[in-house]
């Protein structure tokens, strides 16, 4: 079943579009991740679906319903959690008593003991909110959001603030959540977290999704360009490896790059300072050659590892970042996305 529907949505303020024909769905209890730089369009599109903005085309489904039909508000509401970005609620109230008052709006909330046990606030709970740490505040957020036990989730930013072992609890807490059944949509600029959570993400920018499919996928991530790193065996030189086809020196550290293709194509090799990075759409064809060339050689390839572009990586290139300092450029998405 889909838990959410969004077909060629626009919303315009004044002349400007910032939602340009967006479409995406999200099915029953996936974890689904939009992610974009700030201004892109990203916000518009959640609180559109959440009912608090209207639009001014395309259509929209969320739990079957149209959020912008006020017929279908309070069903809306009632199946639905929001965790914002920042905490709107009463600062002389207590933790348990803010909680306690919003599970009342709910026809089959979570016990209130239960989320004060999943958001780690157990300790906290007859504090008042207004003494709380940031993070703690977060966990309260985390809190309100479920305690209604909501069949779809929204997680704007949701471990903004949150120490690394309150993020990995918050991330364990989503988990058990999704394979209780929620749906939930996240928006966040940790691309660790999209990665860790998301069985799906999309990537908005200047109002239109350019890209869309799984975290390992997206952008070509599984089939695109692998860097290899390791250390220089001592008193060789980067010419000597396989993959380099002219001479390239490492150990003074000078710095090159192969003139050639090596073990494969589209290969190149680099060093500086005793450190080798090759990159390569082959990647298997060229650690082939290199573990040969060790072990016939009798040297060890210290500090050996492999990995794709990382999913910033990708967002990066999709969102118009170039290397260098504060340099943007638009980049095209083609044969990189989906629309």
């Amino acid at each position: 079943m889909t838990a959410v529907m969004v077909d060629g949505l626009i919303k315009r303020y004044g002349g400007l579009r910032a939602v340009d024909g967006v479409s995406f769905e999200v099915d029953d209890g996936e974890v689904f991740a939009l992610l974009g730089p700030n201004g892109a369009g990203k916000t518009t599109t959640v609180e559109i679906l959440e009912g608090f903005r209207g639009r001014d085309g395309g259509q929209v489904r969320v739990l079957g319903m149209d959020p912008a039909d006020p017929a279908n508000g309070q069903r809306l509401r009632e199946g639905m959690g929001v965790v914002l970005q920042e905490l709107a609620v009463e600062p002389f109230l207590t933790v348990r008593q803010a909680l306690r008052r919003n599970a009342g709006y709910y026809p089959r909330p979570r016990p209130v003991d239960e989320v004060l046990a999943l958001v780690g606030l157990e300790a906290k709970a007859d504090s008042r909110i207004k003494n709380l740490s940031g993070g703690q505040q977060r966990r309260l957020d985390l809190g309100l959001g479920i305690i209604g036990n909501p069949s779809l989730l929204f997680l704007d930013e949701p471990t903004t603030g949150f120490d690394p072992t309150a993020r990995r609890g918050a991330w364990d807490l989503v988990r058990a959540l999704t394979g209780g059944g929620t749906t939930v949509i996240l928006t966040t600029h940790y691309m660790d977290e999209a990665e860790a959570l998301a069985d799906r993400v999309a990537v908005i920018n200047s109002g239109r999704i350019v890209a869309e499919g799984t975290p390992q996928s997206l952008g070509g991530r599984d089939v695109g360009e692998t860097r290899i790193r390791f250390g220089l065996p001592p008193g060789r030189q980067v010419s000597d490896l396989p993959v380099a086809a002219s001479s390239v020196t490492a150990s003074s550290g000078r710095t090159g790059t192969s003139g050639g293709t090596g073990a494969s194509g589209g290969t190149g090799a680099s060093g500086s300072g005793g450190q080798v990075e090759i990159r390569s759409d082959r990647p298997v064809e060229v650690l082939a050659a290199l573990t040969t060339w060790a072990l016939r050689e009798g040297v060890d390839l210290a500090g050996l590892t492999v990995e794709r572009l990382t999913l910033e990586d990708v967002y990066l290139r999709l969102t118009g970042y170039r290397s260098g300092p504060g340099e943007l450029a638009a980049v095209s998405a083609e044969g990189d996305s989906t629309r």
